[in-house]
């Protein structure tokens, strides 16, 4: 491991536990989008060791709890709390919220939150909620033959790919990879190994993104604890720290290409708050809705070194297996609605505490999350990113 120069994080929030409910392509009826997310939560208290009366602060993220809202699940989880947040942002969603704990733990608001997001989210249901998304896309983009998101993405894809080169198969080495992992996480709905040839030649669903380009829509839930260090050291160990946090929205007004983000303007801030170097992580837990998305989020963070993105595909993520999105990512273990963007928090938190199992990277002590989402009308104005870092207990 590189020897770090540590800044002062001691006096910040820490991540004591994580949860899943598992994912599922058909639930039946009595699974509800409360029960999804319940059931993450129990779980996120269980690996904590924290009883739901110590805790008294509750974040919520989903599309489809209506009419429910955050308090409604605070009423029929049995919490009493003192601060309550409802997100609605997407995959940015779970970082915000994070972002809005910390500081209300900081400022004495609460001392322990939990945090947590899901949906049930079939197909059908899926496209009901991207034609009503807003009203541009109500508007707009759902009367034009799109297919939701994908054909926007796919035209993203095409000039992400003219600008560095890139043909199908290089794209392909972020599915190829994250499928390896997803085959050593349980919860993955895609588990099998996946070859390039079955890569190249699967359906086309907007040219150039084919079947594997887009995330496998599921049910299910994630949640994160976050308290106060005083309390962690009272609980086993070891935690994740929260060394940085920052986040930028709406940076172009929607006028950009979408392949230069917001979060290329808060990089340096980001990694001077960190006291850390990208080449310094361990691991890296991106939002990944499409591949191409990958790659704009690793090279606008520094972690693609001399942007040369072809070389990194092939020799880092494929043939390295660096480790990005171990648990197979969106791609591989499933979008669960707005716990997309919980999801890679929560794997991150499970590196750092050593609990990913058998794709736990041995001794990681960095890790990189991001949150990314909210297509306002070509392409997502949410960009947030947290570095976390083991804490012992």
């Amino acid at each position: 491991m590189v020897e770090r120069e540590r800044v002062t994080t001691a006096a910040a929030p820490v991540i004591v536990g994580a949860g899943s409910a598992v994912y599922e392509r058909h639930p039946g009826v009595e699974r509800r989008t409360e029960t999804f997310i319940a059931e993450s939560v129990v779980a996120a208290l269980a690996d904590a060791g924290i009883h739901k009366n110590e805790v008294d602060g509750l974040g919520i993220a989903s599309f489809s709890l209506a009419p429910d809202h955050a308090i409604d699940l605070t009423w029929k989880l049995g919490m009493t709390v003192r601060w309550v947040m409802e997100d609605s942002n997407g995959g940015a969603s779970a970082i915000n919220m994070l972002q809005h704990a910390v500081r209300a733990i900081e400022a004495g608001d609460a001392e322990t939150i939990v945090l947590a997001a899901g949906d049930r989210m079939e197909k059908r249901e899926f496209h009901l909620m991207t034609d009503r998304y807003n009203r541009v896309a109500r508007d707009y983009l759902a009367p034009l033959p799109l297919n939701g998101p994908n054909a926007l993405f796919a035209f993203l894809t095409e000039r992400y790919g003219r600008l560095h080169g890139l043909e199908r198969e290089d794209f392909g080495c972020i599915p190829l990879a994250q499928r390896a992992w997803a085959a050593r996480n349980p919860r993955a709905v895609y588990r099998r190994p996946m070859t390039l040839q079955e890569y190249m030649e699967s359906v086309p669903i907007a040219p150039p993104l084919t079947r594997f380009d887009c995330v496998p829509i599921v049910s299910g839930g994630d949640a994160i604890v976050v308290t106060t260090p005083e309390r962690a050291a009272r609980l086993k160990g070891p935690h994740a720290g929260v060394r940085a946090i920052r986040a930028l929205h709406n940076h172009d007004q929607q006028e950009g290409d979408g392949i230069h983000s917001g979060f290329a303007v808060f990089r340096d801030e980001l990694w001077e708050a960190a006291g850390v170097r990208p080449e310094d992580l361990d691991s890296a837990h991106i939002y990944d809705d499409y591949p191409v998305m990958v790659l704009v989020q690793l090279a606008d963070l520094g972690v693609i070194p001399d942007d040369d993105v072809k070389r990194y595909l092939h020799a880092t993520i494929l043939e390295e297996m660096w480790p990005v999105n171990t648990s197979g990512g969106q791609l591989s273990a499933g979008q669960a609605g707005a716990s997309g963007g919980m999801h890679g928090l929560a794997e991150a938190v499970h590196q750092l505490r050593g609990t990913a199992g058998e794709r736990q990277v041995p001794g990681a002590e960095l890790a990189l999350a991001t949150g990314y989402g909210m297509v306002l009308y070509t392409h997502g104005a949410c960009h947030n990113a947290a570095v976390l870092e083991r804490r012992d207990g």
